[in-house]
């Protein structure tokens, strides 16, 4: 007679379990930014200015970011394996109406639409491993593989965005969730177990609608207020109701018996400063993102699928460092793990605030990659580890949210700071190239008005006009956007350093080496 009981038998499978929770986190992080490779060709095919561009990249983060607390509560709830797989289930259909859309407004709302599934998805896969590596050691070597497969999705959505793009049409980048959603679903339901909060309340419906309300409005304000006016009537009304909001969350849920957050548990040093550390790691990551892919095919010229392969050392740099930061973290302290990752990437963006057109792949480029992605594996890895390590076990769905509202939030700021700061330069450095080049401007609007006054908002809409220019005026053109391309990206780059830089100072002071005694009483083992 068998006496193996279904816990034993999960344990024994916990490595296979984390390969397919593997799969969809690999899923919600590509999706996040497989766009970026074919924001050139939406520009193109979907007549898309850099406004639309924004808000196809941030749409999904929005949505995303604005419920992941709600969704991590959920899974804490009603179970995590069963919210998994509705968000997956979810993702999965909205991938398929996303990659029909034929406008900007319409793939932008199903873009939105994916990030609820993602809210779902993105919680559950952390917090059934905290759930499932009960021993702190092991727990740090799967956060740490969990966090490698975060960092090689970060370059692989480009390679197989760019792939699917060279040979299918753009909505292809979506069409290829599909496959990937049916492999999770159907390898979780033989070997994810379920896990919940055994003493779980009453969904919390105020905290939930006020949580939404307050990290909603604030990523809304960031991405509209580079076009508002940063101080506008609009965006301090924005900023002003995220705060009052933020507040209102705050006070109802410290006096909730059963909240759908503990307010608390930001009094602990190490929940709270690794939750900053990570925030300021992805501002730097996404921001860079979002402009690199496009130098890459703009200024460089490469195509789509050249784009996505010339990222490729940022895969390997963040898979192989993911895991050696976590051991490294047990060895020397996450202060310092930390603290050094993010000094390597503020070293890594001011290596790329050199790049220029003629910049050598395997100088500036490639140096700036491996350092920027070896930077964020020596962040995010210790970090996770420390905000899940300092939460009890029954709360490991909001508290994977947590860290992960902390990755949305700053990498839509970063987005949204770093493309202002980008678009600020860009744009009056065109203007003035082009009024040095004789008749350009008079010729433009006499042919096709609209188009220059695109090209100011737009680096494709910019780039088109040399096609449509005589040929002795060509290369003036090309070099004029190339070079406002630079100017604002360098500048950019810069900005993305400077944040690093503070990031690493902060974490040096704030962020504790080791768990404290009050943090050992929650510590999962």
């Amino acid at each position: 007679m068998n006496t193996t009981s279904p816990q034993s038998i999960t344990y024994e499978r916990r490595w296979w379990v984390l390969a397919v929770l593997a799969i969809s986190v690999f899923l919600v992080v590509v999706d996040n930014l497989i766009v970026n490779v074919s924001l050139p060709t939406l520009q193109s095919e979907l007549n898309a200015t850099t406004t639309s561009l924004q808000w196809i990249v941030d749409s999904y983060a929005l949505v995303f970011a604005g419920l992941l607390l709600a969704g991590g509560g959920i899974g804490d709830r009603y179970g995590r394996k069963r919210t998994l797989q509705i968000g997956l289930v979810l993702f999965a259909a909205c991938s398929g109406m996303a990659a029909f859309a034929s406008t900007t407004n319409s793939l932008i709302f199903w873009r939105g639409a994916m990030g609820i599934g993602a809210a779902l998805v993105f919680p559950a896969t952390l917090a059934i491993i905290t759930n499932l590596f009960v021993d702190p050691i092991e727990r740090a070597k799967a956060i740490g593989l969990w966090s490698a497969v975060s960092g090689m999705a970060v370059a692989f959505g480009p390679v197989v965005g760019g792939f699917m793009l060279e040979h299918f049409w753009w909505g292809s980048v979506f069409l290829i969730n599909l496959p990937i959603v049916a492999i999770s679903l159907i390898a979780g339901a033989r070997l994810i177990p379920d896990s919940r909060n055994p003493d779980a309340h009453a969904l919390d419906k105020v905290g939930f609608l006020l949580s939404v309300i307050a990290i909603g409005s604030l990523v809304f304000t960031v991405i509209e207020s580079p076009h508002w006016g940063w101080g506008s009537q609009k965006s301090n009304l924005g900023f002003g109701i995220a705060v009052l909001t933020l507040i209102g969350f705050v006070m109802f849920e410290s006096k909730k018996e059963a909240p759908l957050l503990e307010v608390t548990f930001f009094k602990s040093a190490r929940f709270s400063a690794a939750t900053g550390s990570i925030g300021i790691a992805f501002f730097c990551l996404f921001g860079f993102t979002f402009l690199v892919t496009q130098y890459f095919q703009f200024v460089r010229g490469y195509d789509t699928l050249s784009a996505g392969v010339h990222t490729i050392p940022f895969a390997v740099g963040a898979g192989v460092t993911a895991p050696l930061a976590a051991r490294a973290a047990l060895k020397f302290g996450t202060k310092r793990i930390v603290a050094l990752g993010l000094f390597n990437m503020s070293v890594g963006l001011l290596i790329a605030s050199r790049m220029d057109a003629d910049s050598s792949y395997w100088g500036h480029v490639i140096i700036s990659m491996v350092l920027m992605a070896n930077g964020l594996s020596f962040v995010t890895s210790p970090s996770t580890d420390a905000v899940m390590g300092s939460l009890p076990r029954e709360k490991a769905g909001v508290g994977s949210a947590v860290n992960d509202i902390s990755r949305e939030v700053g990498g839509t700021l970063g987005v949204a700071v770093v493309g202002s700061v980008f678009v600020s330069l860009y744009t009056p450095q065109l203007v003035r190239s082009f009024e040095k080049i004789p008749g350009l401007i008079d010729g433009l609007n006499k042919t096709n008005p609209e188009l220059y006054p695109m090209a100011q908002d737009s680096v494709g809409a910019a780039f088109a006009i040399s096609q449509q220019t005589p040929a002795g005026l060509q290369p003036l053109v090309i070099n004029a956007v190339s070079d406002s391309f630079v100017h604002g990206f360098q500048t950019a780059s810069l900005v993305g350093a400077g944040m690093a830089l503070v990031g690493a100072i902060f974490a040096l002071k704030f962020l504790p080496a080791r768990p404290s005694v009050d943090d050992s009483s929650t510590i999962l083992h």
